[in-house]
């Protein structure tokens, strides 16, 4: 692991990724975000999409979202700084899932998410979910580092079929109404039993 073109140490990029992943947990907690689901016990999987918990366990059905997020932000930093070691690229993707993740546990954005998307009784993440966000993030990206350029867009359209399939949302959706909520589409969600 030795230099690359005057980016310093691939090492001090991976000690930058994990201290910001560290800040973003630090953060959480500062604003009072609960460490685990209030259920008092930690699960694999949650696969309840209108259930309280719903965003509070290891994954659940937002967890292809963040992978997509990995995919999306490897190509960013590729295409801004690709001579620069891949460590220091997963430090751009680490901040800038660090930093929705704490922007999304924002009262502001919760309660858009409330009045705007499918998400009515979301009440924001559980640290330890927004943790593993930010960690299935980083296996995106480095599955996007690789994998084919054409492997990685199947599996994103497969992802995002199939999330909108079976739970009538995905990170297309959930960015749409999040940004210009259309009635047509919240009434189709609203009408998963």
């Amino acid at each position: 692991m030795g230099q690359s073109s005057g980016w310093g140490s691939p090492r001090l990029w991976i000690g930058v990724a994990l201290a910001l992943f560290l800040l973003q947990i630090a953060v959480l907690y500062a604003m009072g975000r609960l460490p685990i689901c209030e259920c008092g016990y930690v699960k694999l999987w949650e696969g309840g999409v209108n259930s309280s918990g719903n965003s509070q366990h290891l994954s659940d059905w937002y967890t292809p979202s963040h992978i997509i997020h990995g995919f999306l932000f490897y190509g960013l930093a590729w295409l801004l700084f690709r001579r620069a070691p891949i460590a220091a690229r997963l430090s751009l993707a680490v901040l800038i899932e660090a930093a929705w993740e704490i922007l999304e546990n924002t009262p502001m954005v919760i309660d858009r998410y409330r009045t705007a998307t499918m998400a009515l009784g979301y009440t924001g993440d559980s640290i330890l979910n927004s943790a593993m966000d930010t960690v299935f993030m980083a296996l995106g990206f480095f599955a996007a580092a690789r994998l084919p350029i054409w492997l990685t867009i199947a599996i994103t359209l497969a992802f995002e079929l199939a999330t909108g399939w079976i739970i009538r949302d995905n990170l297309t959706l959930n960015v749409l109404m999040l940004l210009w909520p259309v009635d047509a589409i919240r009434a189709w969600q609203g009408a998963l039993g």
